[in-house]
């Protein structure tokens, strides 16, 4: 069972030390602890732009994290401020809603702002970092990612197989590594191929 539960953390909590980057990515969540560590990244100089992306969740019919904010950019942006990062470090994105469209649409805000990127941090839950990561260097593979997760007690690399909402939730992330990636796989392998050709 040991094997198991190492081969399972392994594979999904993901974490990188933060290389000096020209963007902070911070996809849209309820918690706050993911935007605080971009707001502390940005003072330590490893970016000087923090990109927030998110609507709500999709399937729901406004965001529920705090009364009064009309998306998770809102909300992030308004962590970010009291944090004390200028409002001019802060991009926008308020119309994800889930991870993939985050990427996407975060993609898009730095192509339309002109904004080459070589490398970038993704700041996210550490249980959510696999998946995340995979959908930002899907989107943009010209990036290099570091990934600078935080923790949620009871949802950590030495604590999740310990209850069974943490195995629920860590066994879940893996099996939406399989399920819910499929079409984006797909769609992704339409346009790759190491002889420059579309496959098949």
């Amino acid at each position: 069972m040991q094997a198991f539960i190492d081969a399972v953390t392994r594979f999904i909590f993901v974490q990188d030390p933060p290389e000096k980057s020209q963007v902070l990515f911070v996809p849209g969540s309820t918690h706050p602890e993911h935007v605080h560590l971009a707001a502390r990244l940005y003072h330590e100089g490893y970016a000087p732009l923090i990109l927030p992306s998110g609507k709500y969740a999709k399937g729901k019919p406004g965001f529920e994290g705090a009364p009064g904010y009309a998306s998770e950019w809102a909300y992030m942006r308004d962590l970010l401020i009291a944090d004390h990062v200028p409002p001019e470090a802060i991009l926008r994105e308020d119309q994800a809603t889930y991870t993939w469209e985050n990427a996407l649409r975060s993609r898009d805000v730095l192509r339309s702002l002109g904004l080459q990127a070589e490398h970038a941090i993704l700041c996210c839950k550490s249980f959510h970092a696999r998946r995340a990561l995979f959908y930002y260097s899907t989107a943009m593979p010209e990036l290099t990612i570091h990934v600078c997760p935080y923790d949620i007690p009871g949802f950590t690399a030495q604590d999740w197989y310990r209850t069974p909402e943490g195995r629920r939730t860590i066994l879940g992330e893996v099996r939406k590594m399989g399920d819910q990636i499929c079409e984006i796989f797909e769609d992704s392998m339409k346009q790759y191929s190491p002889g420059g050709e579309p496959l098949a």
